[in-house]
C-alpha cells in the first residue's frame, strides 16, 4: 500500500494536502488482506494528508507511550490474573483506534451465517475479515467497537477515558464514537447516527478534515454541549434583559409564560417546524409598529395551537397543541423591548443545550437569581455520571441479553423469533418510566430522555437489520418520548420550564435523527407528568403558629429561601419574614409508579432542618417517617421512598 501511495503522490515532490488525500484514497481502496499489513500505513498516510504529527516510536517504558501504534494495556480478570492487549493506535486524551480490513463484496452469494473470520479461498487470495455489506461485516465492526471499549477500560487510571473511539475498516470507512462525560460507559455515534461513518470519499470534505484534526489535537472542542452552552448562555442573558424590562409591569408568572412561548416559537422556526425566520421577520415588522405586537403574536399562537393558515407568516402551520399555546396572551412591549426579542430570535435556537437551558432560563426569569446567570451550573457530564449507572447501564445489560438471543435465533433460522425479541425489548424501552422527585428545571430528566433515545436508535437499527422498515416502525409504533418522564417540583416557575426542556430535547433528537417527517401532529402533548408538589409530605392542612397574643410567628430567612418547601418562590425578596406553620396529619407524599428514580434532592443536615425548613415542617417530616432519626440528613426522607438504587440503580 505504501509503495502505491508514494507513487501516486509523486516521488521527490511534496504534494499539497488534497493530492495526498487523493493518493491515500486511491491506495486505500485498492488495499485488502490483513489489517496488520495495512492499518499503520493507512494511519500514517492520513496524518500526513491532514498535516498531523504521525505516531511516535514506541518506548520500552510503557508509561511513555502516549501516542503510538500497538500500545500495550493489561486486562485485569476477576480471578486476579492479567492478560495483555494491544491498541492498534492510541493517543492519550484523544482516541483509541481499532482497525479491521474487510474484503470487497463479490457478486457471488455469500453465506451470511458465517463466522467473523472468513478463511482464505482456493486461490489463496486473502479477502479480509468479512465482506462489506454483509451481516458478517457488521459483526466485525461491532466486535471492533467492543474491543476498543474494552481497551478504554484497561488504560491506566491516570490516563482517563479518551473522548473518542475510532473503528477503521482500512481503505473503506472510519466509524467515530464519542463519550465526553469522562466515564467511558456511553460511547455513542458521533456526531450522530446518520453521519458517524466517514467514507474514503468523505475525506475530501473540508468539514470532515477539520473534525479529524480536532479528534487528533483538541477533541474536547467537539463536545456539542460546550459549543451549545455558549449559545445558550448568550440567549439566557438576552432573555434576562427582557424580563427585567417587564418587571413591575406584569405578574412574574405571566412574564415567564409569555417568554417561554416566545422562545419555543424561536426554536420552532430554527428547526423548520414553522417557516424559516418567519417569527424573526414578524418581530422585525413589529419593531416599527409595536402597537400591533400583542394582536400579531396572539393571532400566531392561536394558529399554532390548532393548526391552519397563519396570515402573518403566509403559511399553513402544523398543529402544536399541548398546554404551551392554550393560553395565548402576549404582553405589550415598547419598541426597545420588541427589538430585544428580535435580536434573541436572530440567534440559532437549534443549538440550544436543553441540559443547561432550564437552569439559565429560571435564573433569567427570577430577579433574585439573575445575578447568578454567569455562575456555575451543573455540567452535562456530571448529570450523566448519575444517569448512566442508574438507568442506562441496566437497560444496556438487558439489551445485550436480547442481542445474544437474537443471534442464536438467527443462527437457527428463526427470523420471526428474532424480530419478535427485538420488538419486545423496544416496547419495554418505550414503557420504561423515570422519576426525578426534585426535578428543578428538568436537567436529569432531559439527559435521561436523550440517552434512552440513543439506545432506542440502536434497537431501531437492529430492527432495520432484520428487515423491519425502521422509519415506518418509528412512525406507526411506540417511541421513547416525554410521556415516560415524571418530575415533582415545588417551584411553580420551574414546572413549565422542565416540561418545555423535555419537549425541546425530544424534538431536537427526532429532527436530528429522523427528520421533519418523524414529527407527527399534534407536535406537543399535555401529558402532565411534571407536577408541582411536595415530594416528602402531604397533610390535611397547615396552620400558622401564633404567640400568646395571637400574632403569627415568623423567622428570618435570607440565603436559604429557595430551600423552603412551602413558601419557596412566594417570598418577594431576601429580606422577607417566613411564616411558621404547623402541619396537621402529615403523611408520606405519593409518588408515581416508575421503574427508575434519579435526581439530586436537597442535602440539609438533620441538625439544620429546623433552621432551614422551619420547626413545623421538620417535625412533620419526622412524624411522617418515625423510623428516620432526627439527626439524619433531609435527603434520607427521599431515599426511603426509592426503589433500590435511588441515584444508582433500579
Amino acid at each position: 500500500m505504501w509503495a502505491t501511495f508514494e507513487y501516486l503522490s509523486g516521488m521527490g515532490e511534496r504534494p499539497d494536502n488534497l493530492a495526498k488525500l487523493d493518493a491515500l484514497i486511491a491506495a486505500g481502496s485498492q488495499s485488502g488482506g490483513s489489517e496488520l499489513a495495512n492499518y499503520q500505513l493507512f494511519v500514517i498516510g492520513l496524518c500526513e494528508a491532514l498535516g498531523l504529527e504521525r505516531p511516535n516510536m514506541a518506548q520500552e517504558q510503557n508509561h511513555l507511550n502516549d501516542y503510538v501504534f500497538e500500545r500495550r494495556v493489561d486486562f485485569k480478570h476477576p480471578d486476579g490474573t492479567r492478560s495483555a492487549g494491544r491498541i492498534d493506535c492510541y493517543r492519550r486524551g484523544c482516541f483509541i483506534l481499532e482497525a479491521k480490513q474487510s474484503g470487497k463484496r463479490r457478486a457471488a452469494k455469500v453465506d451470511t451465517s458465517q463466522l467473523l473470520l472468513i478463511p482464505e479461498d482456493a486461490t489463496h487470495r486473502k479477502p479480509g475479515q468479512a465482506k462489506r455489506g454483509t451481516r458478517g461485516w457488521d459483526q466485525v465492526m461491532l466486535a471492533a467497537r467492543k474491543q476498543a471499549e474494552d481497551y478504554s477500560r484497561a488504560l491506566p487510571v491516570e490516563h482517563g477515558y479518551p473522548p473518542f473511539l475510532l473503528v477503521v475498516d482500512v481503505g473503506h470507512v472510519i466509524e467515530v464514537y464519542a463519550d465526553f462525560s469522562g466515564q467511558g460507559k456511553n460511547y455513542a455515534h458521533f456526531p450522530d447516527r446518520q453521519t458517524y461513518r466517514i467514507s474514503m470519499d468523505d475525506l475530501r470534505d473540508s468539514k470532515i478534515q477539520t473534525r479529524l484534526r480536532a479528534i487528533w489535537t483538541d477533541p474536547l472542542s467537539l463536545d456539542p454541549t460546550r459549543i451549545s452552552a455558549e449559545v445558550t448562555r448568550d440567549i439566557a442573558e438576552r432573555l434576562a434583559k427582557i424580563a427585567k424590562r417587564l418587571e413591575g409591569k406584569h405578574d412574574a408568572k405571566d412574564v415567564a409564560e409569555f417568554l417561554m412561548r416566545c422562545l419555543f416559537t424561536m426554536f420552532a422556526e430554527d428547526v423548520n417546524l414553522i417557516p424559516e425566520k418567519g417569527f424573526q421577520k414578524l418581530l422585525g415588522q413589529m419593531k416599527d409598529t409595536p402597537e400591533h405586537f400583542v394582536s400579531a403574536l396572539e393571532s400566531l399562537w392561536a394558529v399554532m395551537d390548532t393548526g391552519g393558515y397563519a396570515p402573518h407568516l403566509n403559511a399553513t402551520l402544523k398543529r402544536f397543541n399541548g398546554s404551551l399555546f392554550k393560553k395565548r396572551s402576549a404582553l405589550s412591549l415598547d419598541k426597545d423591548d420588541v427589538n430585544e426579542l428580535w435580536i434573541a430570535a436572530s440567534k440559532d435556537w437549534s443549538d440550544v443545550e436543553p441540559a443547561i437551558f432550564g437552569t439559565l432560563l429560571e435564573r433569567a426569569l427570577d430577579s433574585r437569581e439573575r445575578s447568578k446567570l454567569g455562575a456555575h451550573y451543573t455540567p452535562r457530564a456530571y448529570v450523566e455520571r448519575l444517569v448512566v449507572p442508574t438507568i442506562i447501564e441496566p437497560l444496556r445489560a438487558d439489551w445485550a441479553i436480547v442481542q445474544g438471543q437474537v443471534k442464536e435465533l438467527r443462527d437457527k433460522g428463526d427470523h420471526a423469533g428474532a424480530l419478535a425479541a427485538v420488538k419486545a425489548y423496544h416496547h419495554k424501552l418505550c414503557t420504561t418510566r423515570v422519576l426525578d422527585p426534585a426535578c428543578g428545571t428538568g436537567n436529569f430528566l432531559y439527559v435521561s430522555l436523550e440517552l434512552m433515545k440513543r439506545l432506542e436508535g440502536e434497537v431501531l437499527e437492529a430492527l432495520d437489520d432484520l428487515g423491519e422498515d425502521q422509519a415506518r416502525f418509528a412512525m406507526e409504533g411506540e417511541t421513547v418520548n416525554p410521556r415516560q418522564f415524571y418530575g415533582l417540583e415545588l417551584n411553580r416557575r420551574a414546572v413549565p420550564i422542565a416540561d418545555l426542556v423535555l419537549w425541546i430535547g425530544y424534538l431536537k433528537w427526532q429532527l436530528k435523527t429522523a427528520g421533519l417527517s418523524s414529527i407527527t401532529e399534534p407536535i406537543l402533548h399535555a401529558y402532565g407528568t411534571i407536577t408541582q408538589q411536595d415530594a416528602v409530605i402531604v397533610y390535611d392542612r397547615q396552620e400558622l403558629l401564633r404567640d400568646a397574643t395571637g400574632r403569627p410567628l415568623s423567622r428570618w430567612d435570607g440565603v436559604t429561601r429557595k430551600l423552603h418547601p412551602i413558601m419557596g418562590e412566594e417570598i418577594p425578596d431576601s429580606d422577607a419574614q417566613v411564616p411558621l406553620y404547623t402541619y396537621v396529619n402529615p403523611k408520606r407524599a405519593p409518588w408515581p409508579e416508575v421503574e427508575f428514580i434519579v435526581g439530586n434532592p436537597p442535602f440539609i443536615g438533620g441538625k439544620d432542618m429546623r433552621a432551614e425548613l422551619g420547626d413545623g415542617y421538620a417535625e412533620a417530616c419526622w412524624a411522617a417517617r418515625p423510623h428516620i432519626s432526627g439527626g439524619a440528613d433531609f435527603v434520607m426522607h427521599f431515599w426511603t421512598r426509592r426503589r433500590p438504587g435511588f441515584c444508582g440503580g433500579r
